[in-house]
């Protein structure tokens, strides 16, 4: 029960803040017109190209020197505000925005946060979903992060990495397939429910991605 509650929070944290952030990124990169807009928008495309293993060592000694080791804040830290895929999934859509609806907004005085948060994101809204499912989904398979930062302490261990350690920590003869299934079994309910029900929408909203 610790470590599925773990995994929620974990999880939950982790999609609202990237989804946010990214829905704000990608509105700059979409709505917004400043200098070196398309420069650091590329910058964010190579960052879709780095290979996540790349960034293990330096943000485990980078967690190590804030002490946040073994804490779930610590887990959380290196994906809270990036998330290279999701600022390119939402600009795909922003960019069919009807730029008339925005500079009518400004001429009325309405700041471009205000446009951000009642304009612009409710008409996306369906896209926002996706990715937060998307986004939850991912976070939620997550081990090795999870397992590098958080397996010392069972109050900072996630259901994932819980179920490796079960297994490793099994006495001698064969492991305890039945508890281990069991264990697997919970952490996959969540998933094939989120499936079920948002299936056809994430199918459709990625289609609609690439026609756009």
């Amino acid at each position: 029960g610790l470590f599925f509650m773990n995994s929620i929070i974990v999880c939950t944290i982790l999609t609202l803040s990237q989804v946010f952030f990214s829905a704000a990124a990608a509105y700059a990169f979409s709505i917004l017109k400043f200098k070196g807009r398309d420069a650091i928008f590329f910058l964010f495309i190579i960052a879709l190209t780095v290979p996540g293993i790349f960034l293990v060592l330096p943000n485990y000694l980078f967690i190590r020197e804030l002490h946040l080791l073994n804490n779930l804040l610590g887990i959380m830290l290196p994906g809270l505000f990036m998330a290279p895929f999701a600022i390119f999934f939402l600009r795909q859509f922003f960019l069919g925005t009807n730029l008339s609806i925005v500079e009518a907004a400004l001429i009325d005085g309405a700041s471009h946060f205000k446009i951000f948060w009642r304009i612009v994101t409710p008409l996306a809204m369906p896209q926002i979903v996706t990715l937060g499912i998307l986004q939850f989904i991912g976070s939620w398979n997550d081990y090795l992060w999870p397992f590098y930062v958080g397996s010392g302490e069972p109050s900072s261990t996630v259901l994932t990495v819980a179920l490796g350690v079960f297994k490793s920590q099994t006495p001698q003869g064969s492991p305890d397939w039945a508890g281990l299934m069991a264990g697997a079994l919970i952490a996959a309910v969540p998933m094939v429910l989120l499936m079920i029900f948002f299936g056809r929408r994430i199918v459709g909203s990625i289609q609609a991605s690439g026609v756009k």
